[in-house]
C-alpha cells in the first residue's frame, strides 16, 4: 500500500515529464524558427526589390512618362 508521500512524488514527476515534454516542443519550435529566420534573411535578396531601387525605376518611368506627355502636347498644339 503507498502511502501519501508516494502519491506526492508520482504527481511530480508526471508534472515534471509533460513539463519536459512541453519544454521540448518550445525548444523545437524555437529551432525551426532560427532556421526559417535565416533562410528568409538569404532569399529575401532575391525575392523582394529595396526600397531605394524601386523609387528609382518608378522615377525613370515618371521621366519618360513626363517626356510622352510633353510631346503629346506638342502634337495637340500644331
Amino acid at each position: 500500500m503507498m502511502d501519501l508521500q508516494q502519491y506526492i512524488q508520482i504527481a511530480l514527476m508526471a508534472m515534471m515529464a509533460v513539463s519536459g515534454w512541453f519544454l521540448r516542443m518550445l525548444w523545437t519550435a524555437t529551432q525551426e524558427l532560427k532556421t526559417d529566420l535565416a533562410k528568409l534573411r538569404a532569399d529575401m535578396p532575391h525575392e523582394y526589390v529595396l526600397k531605394d531601387d524601386y523609387k528609382d525605376e518608378l522615377k525613370h518611368i515618371h521621366e519618360m512618362l513626363e517626356k510622352i506627355y510633353d510631346k503629346l502636347e506638342k502634337k495637340a498644339d500644331k
